[in-house]
């Protein structure tokens, strides 16, 4: 077999896929490794669209039997891929997000499919719809200045019984937290997900959390110590919106959102009703955007040793899953995830998640060796690497070669057959793992 074409190919792809199917039985690692591969390649989130990607070597009936009986945890895989990008990316501090989205639906025979509130606000769409709302857990991994969200895990929020997005976010932090034991990490909420069940649950994880909270939410100082008899006091003097107003504004410039901005805040420590009493950083926060200066919101973080220009940085990078969910839903096939049981939709979701993923972190790790394989197009080789331009190129090449053979069943690693030995850099990733 000539393979003239997989020179090309980062050998950080190679030990990614070598490294995640450690977490699937022996004998459906060959099947598991043409999907991703598949999914790699497709803006289709159907499974035959993965199987016509690649000249695969058995039946497509076969692959259909695999994610609906194959024995195999879907949990599993997440898990694994959150340990990939602690080894991928030795950074000192993570940032891990959790979030959902809703995936449109017309059928009321689709798994988890019921009638939610569209808080996005966008044209042309009514208020309330019909579909699948995916509350996910989300690491970001940075490159310099580039940021980027890798999903991990993600559960489908059931249509009936006393399951919420609350619940299965604490599901989510359970399964993913003993992955980062050890680690400085720190999470990011929008306002919805910044309520007291799930904070405790993050802190009793030892994460530090960082979210935007109602403006009315109450807060105190911290009371003054006294030698009265009797209990002493919980709480100081309630923050009203004429003390906040007293505070002092400070302004200065911030690289938040992909670009500087000029940002307005105030800042305060102080008790947290909502948490019984925890002292918090609250800051309060408008930046300019297009020349007009955004509504002021409140962000409150439970590290109390962050500054307030650190809280706002910090929080930005929550923005980082709303791209995640837009690429993935319309150019990686998460809209087309039509399975006719919440089992086997929750495996082959987050296969396409790990087809996303993989370019995402090839575009963020960068290298020699990732321009080189983005670099399909001479009038763009000046842009930004994106998981799109890898994508691209990983099409000219895998598209010609059986993915299934590449899999040594003995050596249980995966790389295009007869090659030579990996370089150096690359064989000490793979003793690590």
């Amino acid at each position: 077999m000539n393979t003239s074409g997989c020179c090309n190919i980062p050998d950080v792809l190679l030990y990614c896929i070598t490294f995640l199917v450690k977490s699937l039985p022996l004998r459906s690692v060959p099947t598991f490794i043409e999907l991703v591969v598949g999914a790699m390649l497709t803006e289709a989130g159907f499974v035959t669209a993965a199987y016509l990607a690649l000249p695969m070597s058995r039946n497509w009936s076969s692959y259909y039997k695999w994610i609906e009986k194959g024995k195999w945890s879907w949990v599993a895989v997440g898990v694994q891929m959150a340990r990939l990008l602690v080894r991928l990316f030795p950074q000192p501090l993570w940032h891990l997000i959790i979030d959902d989205t809703l995936i449109l639906r017309a059928s009321r025979k689709a798994p988890g499919s019921k009638i939610h509130h569209e808080h996005s606000r966008k044209p042309n769409r009514p208020k309330f719809v019909r579909g699948q709302c995916w509350v996910s857990l989300a690491a970001v991994v940075e490159n310099g200045l580039s940021a980027a969200a890798i999903p991990i895990l993600s559960r489908l929020i059931r249509n009936e019984g006393n399951g919420n997005k609350l619940t299965a976010a604490k599901t989510l932090l359970r399964v993913i937290a003993p992955v980062f034991d050890g680690l400085c990490v720190r999470l990011l909420l929008d306002s919805w997900y910044m309520r007291g069940i799930l904070l405790r649950a993050a802190l009793k994880a030892r994460l530090q959390v960082i979210g935007q909270v109602r403006k009315d939410t109450a807060l105190f100082r911290i009371p003054e110590i006294t030698a009265k008899r009797g209990r002493p006091r919980k709480y100081g003097a309630k923050y009203t919106p004429h003390d906040i107003e007293k505070l002092p504004i400070t302004t200065s410039t911030l690289f938040i959102y992909g670009k500087l901005r000029q940002v307005q805040y105030r800042s305060v420590i102080a008790k947290a009703r909502f948490l019984d009493g925890r002292l918090v950083r609250a800051v309060w926060s408008s930046f300019e955007n297009n020349g007009k200066i955004k509504q002021e919101r409140l962000i409150l973080a439970t590290d109390i040793d962050l500054e307030p220009h650190e809280v706002i940085e910090v929080y930005a990078k929550r923005w980082t899953i709303e791209s995640m969910f837009h690429q993935a839903k319309n150019n990686w096939g998460w809209n087309e995830t039509w399975q006719q049981s919440r089992q086997v939709v929750h495996r082959w979701l987050h296969i396409l998640g790990i087809g996303y993923a993989l370019p995402q972190i090839l575009a963020t790790k960068g290298g020699d060796e990732i321009v080189k394989l983005a670099n399909t197009a001479p009038w763009r080789e000046n842009d930004p690497i994106t998981a799109g331009r890898v994508r691209s190129g990983l099409v000219r090449i895998f598209g010609h070669f059986p993915i299934r053979t590449w899999w040594n069943r003995k050596s249980r690693k995966f790389g295009p057959p007869g090659e030579p030995e990996l370089p150096r850099s690359t064989r000490k990733l793979r003793k690590a793992a």
